[in-house]
């Protein structure tokens, strides 16, 4: 958190209707700022959204009720039509070329830190501040280190991987040197009308949804085979083919996909759209009678096929490095880029939320960038994000190709 010796700088809030924006409001007021709750609208339609998870008429209701008990000045602005374009327009962009983007991620790039941004500074603010899990440290030299939250279980810093040096440099995190049961107790303490409201969960502002039912909006239904792939497939490499690999430093070969014909398994069941799917996913498949459970290996939207095979270690699942093309590497410190022909430098790195940190050695190429993990990963998706930490900072991160 940044001690202010002035304390009348305005803040302005982002509060959410969920307890950590409440709490994160209330933190700084308590501080001395001038404090101004700011609610966003992001998403109207209620398609394939599943009931019971709190629409935003809810959200808003919470939101205006903790401001009204902390005494803060309450505006809200309606980002729906940047929100579809930024991010729902681009979900659905990636998901018919078959691949898996985080909506999250880029709602924390393109809205939060861009538009609402805006919108917090036609209100005066000199900072924006939300619940998030995660902290920023404002350098004497005007440098912004973003950290891990405290919290190792809830730590958020992985949404916030592809903000700019700018973005942070206005951004407060009030709650990321807390833990989850702390806030709740402030919360509780202060009467805050969020403080045992459920976290929320699904897609950022749209909320949980039943994807297939949401991607139909504009991706049509095509029936197509669910083809298995055995674990023993000839294809696959063995231990010693990817221990030569990786001495031999073929970066390309061991970041690429594992490729199929439907002529490498056999048919076990259909399907309603291979742009529906997504590495690693188990349910939804509509196939039983296996040993083990059937997890999607990948996927071919050109010719409709969802591979699947048995497993929660399936070869077809696990892969030693991954590749992000140049223009897709973003580095939230831009004074530790890594030019083209730098030696390889060692970091900690995560492909998902919540996934433990994983030792790694990043490459940076003519061709791009590529993160080699010590250990096979599973699950690795293209159009996810790879975020780089060097100890508890995020330094970087990049699009999966």
């Amino acid at each position: 958190m940044k001690d202010m010796e002035n304390k009348e700088e305005r803040v302005v809030v982002g509060l959410s209707g969920g307890v950590d924006s409440s709490v994160a409001a209330w933190l700084l007021k308590e501080q001395g700022y001038d404090v101004v709750g700011l609610f966003m609208v992001n998403w109207h339609d209620t398609v394939g959204t599943l009931s019971g998870e709190c629409p935003w008429e809810d959200d808003r209701l919470f939101a205006e009720l903790v401001a009204k008990r902390l005494d803060i000045p309450f505006r809200m602005v309606d980002l729906s039509e940047q929100y579809r374009q930024r991010v729902v327009d681009y979900m659905f962009s990636e998901y018919e070329k078959g691949r898996t983007p985080n909506p999250d991620v880029l709602c924390n790039r393109e809205i939060k830190f861009d538009v609402f941004l805006k919108e917090a500074l036609k209100l005066g603010a000199d900072w924006v501040a939300t619940g998030h899990y995660c902290r920023v440290e404002h350098l004497p030299d005007g440098t912004h280190r973003l950290l891990a939250g405290t919290d190792g279980n809830k730590d958020q810093s992985y949404f916030l991987c592809q903000l700019s040096q700018e973005q942070l440099s206005r951004a407060l995190f009030p709650v990321g040197d807390m833990l989850k049961p702390q806030v709740r107790e402030i919360a509780t303490e202060r009467h805050l009308a969020t403080a045992k409201r459920k976290d929320s969960q699904g897609i950022c502002f749209v909320g949980k949804v039943d994807l297939p039912v949401f991607l139909q909006q504009k991706l049509r239904s095509r029936k197509g085979r669910i083809v298995e792939i055995a674990a023993d497939w000839e294809g696959y490499r063995t231990e010693s083919e990817e221990a030569s690999l990786v001495g031999e430093l073929n970066l390309p070969t061991l970041a690429r996909a594992y490729e199929y014909e439907p002529s490498d398994g056999r048919k076990v069941g259909t399907h309603g759209g291979a742009h529906f799917y997504t590495i690693g996913q188990r349910h939804g498949l509509g196939v039983g009678g296996t040993a083990l459970p059937l997890f999607v290996i990948a996927t071919d939207v050109e010719r409709n096929i969802v591979y699947v095979g048995q497993g929660h270690t399936h070869p077809g699942l696990m892969r030693r490095a991954l590749w992000i093309k140049p223009e897709e590497v973003h580095w939230v410190r831009e004074d530790l880029r890594m030019q083209v022909g730098n030696a390889p430098r060692r970091y900690k790195a995560r492909i998902r939320y919540r996934q433990p940190l994983q030792e790694a050695t990043l490459h940076v190429c003519q061709e791009g960038a590529y993160l080699l993990f010590d250990e096979p990963q599973r699950g690795i998706t293209a159009g996810q994000f790879a975020a780089w930490y060097d100890g508890d900072e995020l330094v970087g991160s990049g699009v999966i190709a």
